[in-house]
């Protein structure tokens, strides 16, 4: 249990130490000041805006903005899909892998494009390494990016500047930041232990004379953009779990501050833009208090154990069923919930297997979708919430709610009200359809409150664009694959253009003068009432999908039924 706990702390003290220093270093890759990389990326990124045609001093508005992100957006997928398609003619397929169904291919492309990452296949019986790297790892590296310019354009324009150029943002999120961490991170799995190989499968033959197959492949440098840029879809079916993407503690160690790693620094990033560190300080621990308590939910929950198993068996053990001995309780349950907080979606555990405690923690983080949140969007979810704030303080004192300077009106209040309000419609609704249809649809493989869990579950990963699931689901079907993808699509783009839409408006607006009755942001004070609104107006939404789920299941288990 020491020992446990002794890495869960180590992890997130490191978190709280690197967050000023990326958070610092992001601010000025997007605020066009002097970095170390200049030297190197300038002239790379000149000869990119030359050959594309970018003017790189042109700023957009909200919606140029908005549309060139769904151009973008639709010609990668367009052109992904044809290259998985065609896999079996492009190279780099040494397993002579086909064509995979239409709907694989289509929810594939979808969720990779989207920064979700979902997947309803096995990579290494699926997928060419053609496929893997040049298809899907290079949307693992656009779809970050937009993610991150999403973020960046939001806080733009909250902090009354203009959102800038996505084509610019998207570049510099690739070169600056994605790239050299991703490089400098692939380097230090190879050293580990993690293969990076164009060789085919291995075939040998085992002690009792039969023959095993040993799927590898270019796995070091997939791993580390998966994990970096909040992709989470795994190289294997096991995913992180896998001993060759994640072989052992050292491993583990990086991939897990990889994923937090831009979630929690976009946080501080916002201060430097705003000039209001103070504010980005108390955001941050509001966040990380929350977070704690979360892994401290799914750790309890893990090193008590199964109680029916326990009981029956007259011992006290913590429950390792789905985990990977390497591992053990404490850092499954930590990447658990870091892997539904920063929507990163990758596992190195069995969701499935979780206690009822651990699904509660991991269901809690895809609803409200800001702890920490998407690349680059969980930082404007949380901004969201705090414009919320800001107008429902304003209405009990009587006076007009204004925000960093600027009044907030009836079009961001409808605009935030719809950005909270897509995420519960694409998961509530397709779920109780699938669960109408037990037999026919919904692939439920765990009876009663477990099985509920495993379908909100999956559409709640597929809207928040984290991809994780519950493995127990049969989920690789036409049903799945269409309604998650329509999940996937809404809960992806409808909020980006309300966020990009919102940070336009009050890039727009006129600052007023501060005044002794001015709401000041950046007290504790109110960042205790933000955290109350964020629970008020996130949890209750999805508070009897909870209570039907893990909570029914925890009493359940606790009642020794």
């Amino acid at each position: 249990m020491g020992l446990g706990l002794l890495q869960i702390g180590l992890t997130l003290c490191i978190v709280i130490a690197i967050t000023p220093v990326l958070g610092r270093y992001i601010a000025l890759v997007f605020l066009g000041e002097r970095t170390i990389l200049d030297p190197l990326m300038n002239p790379i990124e000149r000869s990119i805006y030359v050959i594309s045609g970018v003017r790189p001093k042109d700023d957009m508005t909200g919606w140029q903005y908005i549309r060139a992100i769904l151009y973008t957006n639709l010609f990668m997928g367009i052109l992904v899909y044809s290259l998985i398609h065609y896999q079996r003619l492009l190279p780099w397929n040494p397993n002579g892998f086909g064509v995979p169904r239409w709907d694989i291919i289509l929810h594939t492309v979808v969720s990779f494009v989207t920064n979700t990452d979902q997947q309803h296949y096995a990579g290494e019986t699926t997928l060419s390494y053609f496929s893997q790297v040049a298809a899907l790892g290079f949307l693992m590296f656009t779809s970050a990016a937009t993610g991150l310019a999403v973020g960046i354009a939001f806080i733009r324009g909250l902090t009354g500047k203009k959102l800038g150029n996505f084509y610019v943002d998207l570049t510099r999120g690739i070169t600056r930041i994605l790239l050299p961490i991703s490089v400098i991170g692939a380097i230090a799995l190879v050293l580990l232990g993690v293969p990076q190989t164009l060789s085919p499968t291995l075939t040998i033959t085992t002690l009792e004379g039969g023959t095993q197959y040993i799927a590898r492949g270019p796995v070091a440098s997939f791993e580390m953009i998966k994990m970096l840029g909040e992709n989470g879809g795994g190289f294997f079916a096991a995913n992180s779990a896998h001993p060759f993407e994640n072989p052992n503690g050292a491993t583990n160690f990086i991939e897990t501050i990889a994923m937090i790693a831009i979630p929690a620094a976009m946080i501080y990033t916002y201060g430097v833009f705003a000039k209001n560190i103070k504010q980005a300080w108390l955001l941050f621990w509001m966040v990380f208090i929350v977070f704690v308590i979360l892994v401290w939910v799914a750790a309890t929950g893990e090193l008590q154990g199964n109680p029916l198993v326990n009981g029956t068996l007259g011992i006290e053990k913590p429950n390792l069923e789905g985990k990977e001995v390497r591992f053990g309780w404490a850092e499954t349950a930590l990447w658990a919930v870091m892997t539904t907080a920063t929507m990163c979606g990758a596992v190195n555990g069995m969701h499935d297997a979780l206690m009822p405690q651990g699904l509660f923690a991991t269901l809690f983080n895809l609803f409200l979708q800001i702890i920490w949140g998407g690349q680059g969007t969980g930082t404007a979810y949380l901004f969201i919430y705090l414009i919320l704030t800001v107008f429902l303080t304003g209405l009990m004192v009587g006076r007009t709610p204004e925000i960093f300077g600027r009044k907030i009106e009836k079009r961001e209040i409808v605009l935030a009200s719809l950005i909270l309000l897509v995420h519960p419609i694409v998961v509530l609704i397709p779920s109780a359809i699938a669960l109408a249809y037990p037999f026919s649809l919904s692939g439920i493989t765990n009876p009663g409150f477990h099985g509920i869990s495993q379908v909100v579950y999956e559409y709640a990963s597929a809207s928040a664009n984290n991809g994780s699931g519950l493995e127990g689901l049969t989920d690789n079907s036409l049903w799945w694959n269409l309604s998650t993808s329509v999940s996937i699509l809404v809960g992806r783009y409808v909020p980006i253009i309300a966020m990009l839409l919102l940070a336009d408006s009050m890039s727009r607006k006129q600052t007023v003068p501060q005044t002794p009755g001015t709401l000041k942001t950046d007290s504790l004070l109110f960042t205790t009432v933000t955290a109350g609104i964020v629970l008020i107006l996130g949890v209750l939404t999805f508070f009897p999908v909870l209570a039907l789920g893990p909570i029914a299941e925890a009493f359940k288990l606790a009642s020794g039924s």
